[in-house]
């Protein structure tokens, strides 16, 4: 037996094939190029077609997406994906074949990814701190994730962690707008436009075209002005894993997504800074961890949906 996991991100399509003990068969990647709206779903479509061809074994299919599932509707809103602020996908997806289809957020998937093959194994209450182009979290609550009443919770890009509010907040939230991957170039582009006596590495790049790359980069060049960028960064991570230790109570806590790549080796720099601002005895029982799936931590979540579907666990 087996089932198909699929992870839709803002720029490509994964897919891995997965025996029930965990294992991947089979992987694959598709790029969603310039895509939107009905096309995107027909290239999930297109590509499960192929694989069911050559795997047929297959019983069940999860699906990750970047953004809210509405559970009781079948129904997507991904801001990253034109067309798709109230996308039918379910409905889409249960043609393709006679094989049971199980959505999700890619938070959710995260956390269950980490849960069942990762560094969240055995753990009821955990959370996984996406943070990649934006951020959000999955979190596990007594082996369960935890939804909400519309399937939003875990959107804590819109965490707020800074007096006042700014208008420029309304769209990503005060916690992503600084901190995410996107939100580190805006940090470090608010900063050179101050710094007029600055000629450090990021001085030479055309500012429009700063990436997080560029800022990481520049830091491991010892980039005065990149450092305080990530120093911003790490003051606003750290703060929110406090937040998430003093309202959860968790076992752990995972750090994931893009950015935690680079950004990795501030672990503990993040874990001083929530040690400031947690609850005193939560976080001490609590233990902050890279992820150990990486990029592929949505697609064993998505995997995993679907063999809680056929296999309830």
């Amino acid at each position: 037996m087996a089932v198909l996991g699929i992870d839709l991100g803002g720029t490509k399509l994964s897919l891995g094939v997965f025996k029930e003990t965990g294992e991947i068969i089979f992987k694959q990647t598709a790029a969603i190029e310039n895509r939107g709206g009905r096309e995107v779903a027909n290239l999930i479509d297109e590509q499960i077609r192929k694989i069911l061809r050559t795997h047929e074994n297959i019983q069940s299919i999860g699906i990750a997406v970047p953004g809210i599932y509405h559970e009781k509707t079948g129904t997507v809103w991904a801001p990253n994906i034109p067309g798709w602020s109230d996308y039918p996908l379910l409905r889409q997806m249960e043609k393709v074949g006679d094989i049971p289809v199980t959505i999700d957020s890619d938070r959710a998937c995260y956390i269950l990814g980490e849960a069942w093959m990762g560094n969240a194994k055995n753990c009821n209450h955990a959370i996984y701190l996406a943070v990649g182009t934006g951020i959000g979290a999955g979190i596990l609550v007594d082996g369960k994730v935890l939804r909400g009443a519309h399937d939003i919770a875990g959107a804590i890009g819109w965490m707020a962690l800074q007096q006042p509010f700014e208008r420029k907040y309304i769209d990503v939230g005060n916690f992503e707008f600084h901190a995410a991957g996107e939100g580190i170039a805006r940090v470090a582009k608010e900063l050179l436009s101050k710094q007029e006596d600055y000629k450090g590495v990021l001085a030479q790049k055309d500012p429009g075209s700063i990436t997080s790359h560029d800022v990481f980069a520049a830091c491991d060049q010892r980039d005065e002005l990149a450092i305080e960028v990530l120093q911003v960064c790490i003051r606003f991570w750290g703060m929110a894993v406090a937040n998430l230790i003093s309202l959860f109570n968790p076992e752990k806590i995972i750090l994931g997504g893009g950015v935690f790549g680079p950004a990795v080796k501030f672990i503990p720099a993040i874990k001083d800074e929530a040690d400031k601002w947690a609850q005193p005895i939560s976080k001490k029982q609590v233990s902050i961890e890279p992820s150990a799936l990486g990029t592929d931590a949505g697609l064993y979540g998505a995997a995993l949906l679907a063999l809680q579907r056929i296999k309830p666990q």
